[in-house]
């Protein structure tokens, strides 16, 4: 297959690097520094066990126009860069190119094939202008829900720090012929990649944790064995997924797991910074409008309240504005 990635970041050059060694025709997009490391040295990849990947049968270009067109086209930016790229996004598709979005969050096509009194709204915290879906066609949309944690250690180094899970999902809910065609090509690459007919409802169950422990680390410093550990930020983790729940409950998702077994969960994984911290940390752009004013725009779609949720939100954005504005960076140190 012909694979394109787009944002050759943690995710994104964990994608490329496993796809690569698995034979697959992959082309990076990527910038600066990393897109000069990539067509250098090809990407370097540490998995978990220590064991490394180096691919270096890629081919890694500055501009989509210099990649021709793909079978797949992976959208590996954060949910706050794809409008950037989604103007020069059609250079990589013909008639029958498949985009599979990985961002966290809402996505801007959440209620594209929705049904109900809501099919074909925007969401606006995830598209405020409208560009992406003036660009993208959502019929050329695959869902995908992220769950790997890796880091961009150094330019083409990426390191995994757990998990190898990228569930799929048509908006439809179908089991279609290209979806099973991208399924069986992670699978081959050594990922898992279950393909389920609620894309919707996994994609609220990744985000439960992001809109909670994201900020809540972001604003804290702290990691997220620490957070679930301490009973004023465990309870106030509960509180913010309990509003989301109930929004989400209103839109027709039911969650499969219960908030202390989410909670658990992310205490597992132990003392892990979130990307919102590690970008505070880093002083680079937040992701915040998908995560959580997408919550916030939905539940005042549903007639649902969601005081901590929006209390986290502005302050949380007030942090980015001041970092934006002061090109500064925050760190404990």
């Amino acid at each position: 297959m012909k694979i394109a990635v787009i944002g050759a970041g943690a995710v994104g050059g964990y994608l490329s690097a496993k796809l690569a060694a698995a034979g697959e025709q992959v082309t990076v997009i990527a910038r600066g520094a990393n897109l000069a490391a990539i067509k250098t040295r090809g990407l370097r990849l540490i998995q978990e066990d220590g064991s490394e990947v180096h691919a270096t049968n890629l081919r890694a270009y500055a501009h989509p126009e210099e990649a021709g067109t793909q079978d797949f086209v992976l959208l590996a930016v954060k949910a706050h860069q794809v409008e950037a790229v989604a103007t020069s996004i059609a250079h990589l598709c013909d008639e029958r190119t498949a985009i599979v979005t990985l961002q966290n969050g809402i996505p801007w096509w959440y209620f594209y094939n929705h049904g109900g009194i809501h099919a074909g709204r925007a969401v606006h915290a995830a598209d405020p202008g409208g560009t992406v879906a003036a660009h993208i066609d959502a019929a050329r949309v695959i869902g995908c829900v992220v769950y790997p944690a890796a880091t961009l250690i150094a330019p083409g180094t990426i390191q995994v720090v757990e998990g190898n899970r990228f569930t799929l999902g048509e908006p439809d809910g179908t089991e279609s012929e290209r979806v099973r065609t991208l399924a069986a090509c992670l699978l081959n690459a050594g990922f898992k990649a279950p393909i389920t007919a609620d894309i919707r409802g996994e994609i609220w169950l990744k985000l439960w944790g992001n809109l909670t422990f994201n900020p809540l680390s972001a604003l804290t410093h702290a990691t997220l064995i620490d957070i679930c550990r301490f009973a004023a930020t465990r309870e106030l983790a509960a509180t913010m997924m309990r509003e989301a729940e109930t929004v989400a409950n209103k839109l027709g998702i039911v969650f499969r797991v219960g908030i202390e077994r989410r909670i658990a969960g992310a205490e597992r994984i132990g003392a892990h910074k979130t990307s919102m911290l590690q970008d505070v940390e880093q002083g680079r752009p937040i992701e915040l409008d998908a995560l959580m004013g997408s919550v916030v725009e939905l539940g005042a779609l549903t007639g649902t309240p969601t005081p901590c949720i929006s209390a986290l939100y502005a302050i949380t954005s007030l942090l980015a504005r001041t970092l934006e504005t002061q090109h500064g960076r925050l760190r404990i140190s």
